[in-house]
């Protein structure tokens, strides 16, 4: 059970915020900076949790959110 809970805190999502939120609510704001966004087209990674999946849907309107491309793995050779 806490390998399978591991797994899952181990995913992150891609956030982009794509529109201003001039014009929102208060809680809009407030979610988008929660979410450690401070200026427009900025992107960050957030984990994956029920929590954070709850603030991305109150704000979806306003963000792009991505899975990250799982990042290729090198084989164990020196750098050139």
């Amino acid at each position: 059970m806490a390998a399978e809970r591991a797994g899952k805190a181990a995913r992150r999502l891609r956030v982009t915020w794509i529109r201003s939120t001039i014009g929102h609510k208060a809680g809009a704001r407030g979610t988008i900076q929660a979410l450690g966004l401070h200026r427009l087209h900025q992107t960050v990674e957030v984990a994956d949790t029920p929590e954070n999946r709850g603030m991305l849907r109150r704000v979806a309107f306003l963000l792009k959110v991505e899975e990250p491309a799982a990042a290729p793995a090198t084989e164990g050779g020196s750098a050139k």
